[in-house]
């Protein structure tokens, strides 16, 4: 089975690239690829841009890299409440390919984190209300609140209550989906 795991960030310290990358450690009995949003920078969206020069062979990069894989797992960033410009611009560009769902119809594991309380709640909402609509389905979801308290670079999630609920959450994804 492929996995293909992103954060949707494109920090060079995203902290939700790191709980992704921890998170699909767990399923290493899989063919797992990590991307790198900023491997796939293109022009800011617009009508325009695409009616005179076409999809940018980045989305179609993109998309293919979706289609290749069975499994997606996402961790959404959160800026002012919602997705970050370098994901909701990925986004736009592979919704503009005639035929196919954003998300190619791929059961995912949605996660988000932030250095605040709340784990990126907003943006964790948006996106597992949206994913449906554009050919995600939705397995399930996890926000780690407080990353700089429950996150250790190397050790992983250190809260064990939010450890152990991320753990079951993976057990139930494995026994259900991935069998």
């Amino acid at each position: 089975m492929k996995i293909l795991a992103f954060a949707g960030s494109n920090s060079s310290a995203s902290i939700n690239k790191k709980l992704v990358t921890h998170v699909a450690s767990f399923f290493n009995e899989h063919d797992i690829e990590i991307l790198d949003l900023n491997d796939y920078e293109m022009p800011l969206f617009s009508v325009d841009k695409l009616a005179k020069d076409g999809i940018p062979q980045l989305t179609l990069d993109f998309a293919q890299k979706i289609d290749s894989s069975d499994f997606l797992l996402i961790s959404f960033a959160e800026n002012n409440g919602a997705y970050t410009t370098a994901f909701k611009n990925i986004f736009d560009w592979v919704s503009m390919i005639q035929g196919r769902p954003v998300f190619g119809n791929k059961p995912m594991f949605l996660l988000s984190t932030s250095p605040g309380p709340r784990g990126g709640a907003s943006v964790m909402e948006i996106a597992k209300n949206r994913m449906p609509f554009s050919g995600g389905k939705v397995l399930d979801t996890f926000s780690l609140p407080s990353y700089n308290k429950n996150f250790v670079e190397g050790e992983g999630i250190t809260n064990s209550e939010y450890a152990a609920e991320v753990a079951s959450k993976i057990e139930k994804i494995k026994a259900e989906f991935l069998g």
